[in-house]
């Protein structure tokens, strides 16, 4: 779900509130309102609206589906009575997501900014627990954007893989190594 222009409407706010209150409190801050999330990073959907309502942010059931089925990054995954976010967690979850092959190339989108420190160093974490990868240019190219002029970075996944580097692949296909090698990194212009 990208973020609201100021032109949309009260309900389509509404969706993007809801949805960076779910992000921030699945995936950074579950102790914030209260909440544990399970080793696998599971909340029971009922504990998330009470804590949320007691913490002043009230959502109902049916605005909390709504929210999981448009997000356009597919960012929550409901199983039954329980929520939980794909990836990109800063708390120490264990998703569960087996070993995946790769495809031969996966794509990183960031910005000017970043490409000294990743041609020196690599793509690394930082304060999430993977390096997350597209399987696509164009969602790179959003993912970048998010902080300013996209820049692609290409990732030689098969390469990487085949020495040794372990995938995997979220609910919502988004790819997660340890790192990232420069020397798997083909950078603009190269």
């Amino acid at each position: 779900m990208k973020a609201s222009p100021a032109g949309a409407s009260p309900e389509d706010r509404r969706t993007v509130k809801v949805s960076k209150y779910l992000s921030k409190h699945l995936r950074h801050q579950p102790e914030r309102i209260g909440l544990t999330l399970d080793a696998n990073g599971w909340v029971p959907i009922d504990e998330l609206i009470r804590a949320a309502a007691e913490h002043g942010f009230r959502f109902t059931r049916a605005e909390l589906d709504h929210v999981v089925a448009v997000n356009d990054k597919k960012r929550f995954t409901i199983d039954g009575a329980r929520i939980r976010a794909n990836q990109g967690h800063t708390v120490e979850v264990d998703l569960g997501l087996p070993p995946s092959e790769p495809p031969e190339y996966l794509y990183h989108g960031t910005v000017d900014r970043s490409l000294g420190a990743i041609r020196a160093e690599g793509l690394r974490p930082m304060n999430r627990h993977d390096v997350h990868l597209s399987p696509d240019r164009e969602t790179a190219t959003l993912v970048g954007a998010r902080r300013g002029r996209p820049v692609v970075l290409a990732v030689h996944a098969g390469a990487l893989h085949r020495a040794g580097h372990a995938f995997r692949v979220s609910a919502n296909g988004v790819w997660l190594t340890d790192s990232v090698p420069p020397e798997f990194i083909r950078f603009p212009g190269a």
